[in-house]
């Protein structure tokens, strides 16, 4: 009986153990997933830090853009570190990250005492942008080989995977002419550009007296339709939001739901969203932007012109900005989705255009011709477009520029100058996909 029980305790032991260990090893492949997608995100960040610097010709706004640079730089090599890969077989991705922190840091200092960068520092930069396109296709790859299970952190961890190693760590002879220069020196879904700047302190559309949640269910019935709702009930309030209202959920007359906001001052649409499957694809961007149109007019939003724009599983969200006079006004902003199988609208969402539109801005504070904003821009810049735009800043004001868009080599930018006094406020770089345009 004895050595039963002992046979019982050491089998229970050893499972105990296996399941503490596998335990562990959950952990730790978490852990390293959730670090490897952070380097994943800010070498992309890098990227786009890097492009950007390559065009930019505006001290203070390079100035920034290399001193994000250096930063998203320092936290991807923070990441790196902590993956369980041996630090020599990724020694050059590390050198490269730790030389471009360097470099951008030292060029900031440069462009915040008033230094123009050399033709020299650009190129260095350019062959940057294109090592760092390079890296983050290998990281990626690595990500979809994870993903799918053809590797593990742990065979990352053993010495057979050097040949996968060297596939990151190719083509690294262009840091050696960076390396003699740092002595030298002392010392950048999906909601469209501008997306992130567009509530304001002041809520300027948001007209009309306050509403009771009778008057609110009535405009929500109005605006759905009384004949396609099946039944509503109320949600209650949302007192902490941007813009304070009341939330509803529908059922339609085909079993179909819907979330509805309505504001409180004024009973405005804030939001609506219905979330159904969409199996096809029948009808085009064109055909999907007309229906958007054709929609927000219906509704009373007039002059809105079609800007960035995102597929995901059949539908199409696009983002229609107000215009003025030939003037896109990015801040007033509203996001319409159309299913892409029979051009239903499943959603809008006018945020943006609720707490920034105004029917007439001043645009009479143009001082500097469009032809000298152009002589500012780099000289490599290939301007394929240009008109003018009032853009949203992070200090919740507003900026009148000169749009431009361009493009260098094979990436497309939008470069904004400001009308005033001929400073770049901003650079953003354009991303065609085959779900949608975007911009970084």
């Amino acid at each position: 009986l004895f050595f039963i029980i002992l046979i019982g305790v050491i089998i229970y032991l050893i499972y105990s153990l296996n399941k503490k260990s596998n335990e562990c090893k959950l952990v730790s492949e978490n852990l390293y997933n959730n670090n490897f997608y952070e380097l994943l995100n800010y070498v992309n960040n890098v990227e786009a830090y890097l492009a950007k610097s390559t065009i930019s010709t505006n001290n203070e706004y390079e100035a920034r853009t290399l001193t994000y640079l250096w930063r998203e730089a320092n936290l991807a090599q923070v990441y790196l570190s902590s993956l369980p890969i041996e630090s020599q077989e990724l020694e050059n991705t590390q050198r490269f990250l730790n030389q471009v922190s360097d470099y951008s840091y030292s060029l900031s200092r440069k462009n915040i005492e008033g230094v123009n960068l050399t033709d020299d520092e650009i190129k260095n930069l350019e062959e940057l942008h294109q090592y760092s396109l390079e890296l983050y296709g290998t990281l990626n790859q690595l990500s979809t080989d994870l993903n799918n299970g053809n590797i593990s952190w742990n065979d990352l961890n053993k010495s057979e995977t050097k040949e996968l190693s060297q596939q990151v760590s190719s083509n690294v002879d262009l840091f050696n002419t960076l390396e003699e220069n740092f002595h030298e020196y002392e010392g950048l879904i999906y909601d469209g550009a501008f997306s992130e700047h567009l509530t304001s302190s002041e809520i300027k559309a948001l007209t009309g007296e306050e509403i009771d949640e009778n008057k609110a269910m009535e405009v929500c019935k109005d605006f759905i339709g009384k004949d396609r709702i099946k039944d509503i009930q109320s949600l209650g309030e949302s007192e902490n939001a941007n813009i304070n209202g009341f939330n509803f959920f529908v059922k339609l007359e085909n079993d179909k739901d819907i979330n509805i906001s309505i504001s409180k001052k004024g009973g405005h649409i804030v939001s609506f969203n219905c979330n159904r499957k969409v199996e096809d694809e029948n009808i085009s961007f064109e055909e999907a932007n007309k229906i958007g149109i054709d929609f927000l007019n219906q509704k009373g939003f007039y002059n809105m012109k079609e800007t960035y724009y995102l597929k995901d599983q059949g539908v199409l969200t696009i983002n229609y900005a107000y215009k003025q006079d030939d003037v896109v006004m990015y801040p007033d902003l509203i996001k319409i989705k159309v299913a892409l199988d029979n051009g239903e609208i499943l959603g809008m969402e006018t945020t943006g255009f609720l707490n920034n539109h105004i029917e007439k801005r001043d645009l009479s504070k143009v001082k500097i011709d469009i032809n000298k904003a152009k002589k500012e821009l780099n000289k490599n810049l290939n301007i394929l477009s240009e008109g003018m735009a009032v853009i949203p800043t992070k200090y919740k004001t507003e900026i009148l520029c000169y749009e431009f868009k361009g493009k260098v080599n094979d990436t497309d930018f939008l470069v904004y100058v400001n009308v005033e006094n001929g400073k770049q406020e901003d650079v953003l770089i354009i991303t065609d996909t085959p779900n949608g345009i975007l911009t970084i």
